[in-house]
């Protein structure tokens, strides 16, 4: 299966695909479901499409928004401009934006959002009938419904399934609490993810209030619990799924390389073991960023457990990202949270991970030595017991 991983700048696409990404999704500045997550511009959409294929990862652009006829007039002249830096696909949710991008440009390969709520054969062969790819398919669906739909789709349609991440309370992210509540539009882009709140019950014809207690940091009724078939990969494969999709475009660059690199060591091990029976340190990795309790959503049927959640979990500190490998013992970083020159960090890695590397120095780019380093994003140079390579991280379990 392909491992499609989110991508919410350019920080985050260098991590994704330093860390297994077969394929990245993303958006421009316009026409994406997530306005808020920094996202490309014209250029830096090209030069994305250009750094991905030059590693051999796949390019997929969101231009997934539920549109208004506002929306419209400026579509063409995109669409084309994705076809021209070779993207590899769109990923659209509207019918009219189907439709136009299979007549602007024929050969483009379209692939429909989540958002076009796919649940059952029927709307699946529509679909399939105008040409699209891929059908990326409601989160509502059980491994079997997702097994009976394949069975009934020609082979050529790939099916695409969330596997890990945050899931919204709405049917398929359809949800109109941001403009309800703000006026922006989650449907157009500018979620104000008004579901993570806090919120009470409160009795129309009286005054008081009755929270619903949960836990210290109050109630969040609304608020899913993240999703996580990290144990159950092999059958999402059995079902017939051809890409797990991870959620998380406004997450950071070290969430993204964390469950990036979990999910690259699980699908791995599925393809080299007859029995999918998932080591505890692969399964381990996804607690290793900030995320709500785990629930396997939909797949199994219709969740007896509550969604419900809290707060993000927050059990690892990201401390520091490696900017060059190692010379002489020493390693250029930035720094992401406090560390002192005589520490133990854990690595996220490709290669080793886990390892504990001792910090025996840390040194200012002018040479000077500190004792600490506490400044947000500084860049410092330490001294440790094994080389660093670029792009690894450096944690530290609270």
């Amino acid at each position: 299966m392909e491992l499609l991983a989110p991508v919410g700048d350019k920080n985050k696409l260098i991590m994704a695909i330093e860390y297994g990404a077969d394929a990245v999704y993303l958006a421009s500045t316009r026409f994406g479901l997530r306005t808020f997550a920094g996202n490309f511009d014209m250029d830096e959409l090209k030069w994305a499409v250009d750094y991905a294929h030059e590693r051999n990862v796949k390019v997929y652009v969101t231009v997934n928004i539920i549109p208004h006829e506002s929306d419209l007039d400026e579509l063409p002249d995109y669409i084309k401009y994705l076809k021209e830096i070779n993207v590899d696909a769109v990923i659209c949710a509207d019918l009219g934006i189907i439709s136009m991008v299979r007549r602007i440009c024929p050969d483009m390969d379209i692939h429909v959002s989540t958002q076009a709520n796919i649940t059952n054969s029927e709307s699946a062969l529509v679909f399939a009938s105008m040409g699209v790819k891929r059908l990326v398919l409601a989160r509502e669906m059980t491994l079997e419904e997702i097994k009976e739909l394949r069975s009934k789709l020609p082979e050529n349609i790939e099916l695409e399934a969330f596997a890990h991440g945050a899931m919204c309370i709405s049917y398929s992210g359809r949800c109109l609490l941001s403009n309800f509540f703000t006026g922006r539009d989650a449907n157009r882009g500018a979620c104000v993810q008004a579901c993570r709140w806090n919120y009470v019950i409160r009795e129309i014809n009286k005054e008081q209030e009755y929270p619903i207690e949960e836990d210290t940091h109050g109630s969040y009724i609304l608020n899913s619990k993240d999703l996580c078939m990290i144990e159950h990969l092999d059958k999402l494969k059995d079902a017939g799924v051809n890409s797990i999709k991870i959620e998380g475009r406004m997450k950071t660059e070290y969430y993204v390389a964390n469950v990036v690199n979990a999910y690259r060591l699980a699908l791995d091990y599925l393809k080299t073991h007859e029995t999918y029976d998932l080591p505890e340190e692969i399964k381990n990795e996804v607690f290793k960023s900030s995320h709500r309790d785990y629930s396997h959503g939909f797949y199994f049927g219709n969740p007896k457990e509550s969604l419900d959640s809290s707060l993000p979990l927050m059990d690892y500190d990201f401390v520091a990202v490696v900017l060059e490998d190692s010379v002489d013992g020493k390693t250029k970083v930035e720094m992401r949270n406090r560390f002192d020159s005589k520490t133990s960090l854990e690595l996220l890695s490709k290669t080793r991970n886990n390892a504990i590397i001792n910090i025996s120095k840390i040194e200012t780019e002018e040479g000077e030595e500190l004792e600490v380093c506490n400044i947000p994003k500084q860049q410092v140079y330490i001294t440790t017991d094994v080389p660093l390579k670029k792009y690894e991280i450096l944690r530290r379990k609270k």
